[in-house]
């Protein structure tokens, strides 16, 4: 497929303190586009202006909400090479999110070609600072304009592109996770392994309920039995308990995080034995009246290692590692962030050169 580049004429300021950045707010010069249609498949490919999309107000993503999207990062080395973190994942974790919804697969070669033009093109976004970079959003949803259940017959594939520093303000300290107990995010057999819109709007009311209790994220049990750990709101979650280290297991209801993947396969690098297996809240709660509760983090494109120090359960506060650090956690998070921005050897294979 041919991709047609529309270059803008008139470039937008660059941030003045990358310090500030914050995450998601400012966008790049330019965003890639692709049109599907039924009976001609995916077409039109091209890097044009970011602008905004015309859109029908009977667009069917607007009442049914089917879309997709990913999310990851670009990260400039100290050699000023500009560097991807495993994208190839990220596009096949899309089509699993397609198959899911009913949208057709892309072509995932010719899609990673296109982020790297759309990223050579606005090269100039990518930060400088240590702990920043430039998230990349591929996204894809439902264009038609009819009001009526069915999937649909029209969708936009869109990237665009943002400079971004720490997910957390407060960059890798240990934050305080409330777990909830009345709602639920997903179900065996539903959306949650997918990357779709819907699975963040049901954990809105819980992440209100959060914020009110001085917690940064929600801690979701299972939708059934509501005591078996599935994942944090933005991450998937790991527990080190005792000499074993424990995430859930993918059983069809949480999303299968490439972060989540890398950590499994360095900490099995390194020695550890990590189990992935069903982890209920009580038993993270009796881990704790023992004392084998060392420490538990959570992991994401976004915020990478996340270390948490607080778990909020039933208005009682389990305390890990006294709120401090763990030395798993900050291994991980050198390692990850050393290999992303170029300044440790990747021994897996994960990088991919711009």
């Amino acid at each position: 497929m041919e991709l047609r580049i529309e270059k803008s004429t008139n470039l937008k300021p660059l941030p003045s303190d990358e310090g500030s950045l914050g995450f998601g707010i400012q966008f790049t010069d330019h965003m890639f586009l692709l049109n599907y249609d039924e009976g001609e498949g995916w077409h039109d490919a091209r890097i044009v202006p970011y602008a905004p999309i015309p859109l029908d107000p009977a667009a069917m993503v607007l009442h049914y909400g089917q879309e997709v999207f990913e999310g990851l990062k670009a990260y400039r080395t100290p050699d000023n090479d500009i560097q991807l973190f495993r994208p190839a994942e990220n596009f096949k974790r899309l089509n699993l999110s397609n198959e899911r919804v009913c949208i057709p697969t892309i072509d995932e070669e010719f899609a990673l070609y296109a982020l790297k033009e759309l990223i050579r093109l606005d090269e100039r976004w990518v930060p400088y600072s240590e702990g920043t970079s430039l998230y990349i959003r591929p996204f894809i949803f439902a264009t038609d304009p009819h009001v009526g259940v069915r999937a649909g017959n029209h969708y936009l594939f869109i990237i665009i592109m943002s400079p971004v520093g720490s997910y957390y303000p407060g960059g890798l300290t240990p934050i305080n996770i409330y777990v909830e107990r009345q709602y639920v995010r997903a179900v065996k057999g539903g959306t949650g392994t997918a990357k779709t819109g819907g699975n963040y709007s049901a954990s809105l009311k819980a992440q209100v309920e959060a914020k009110n209790q001085d917690c940064a994220q929600v801690l979701w049990l299972d939708g059934v039995e509501k005591k078996y750990i599935e994942e944090v709101g933005a991450m998937n979650v790991f527990f080190v308990i005792d000499d074993e280290i424990v995430t859930p297991s993918l059983e069809g209801s949480i999303l299968s995080g490439i972060t989540r993947k890398s950590v499994i396969e360095l900490l099995r690098s390194w020695g550890y034995t990590v189990h992935e297996r069903r982890l209920s809240i009580d038993e993270i709660i009796e881990a704790n009246n023992k004392g084998t509760l060392k420490e538990a983090f959570g992991t994401g494109t976004a915020a990478v290692i996340s270390p948490m120090g607080l778990l909020r359960v039933d208005n009682n506060d389990i305390v890990i590692n006294d709120k401090e650090i763990g030395s798993i956690s900050q291994r991980l998070y050198d390692e990850l962030t050393g290999i992303q921005r170029g300044i440790l050897k990747d021994n897996f294979g994960w990088i991919v050169s711009i």
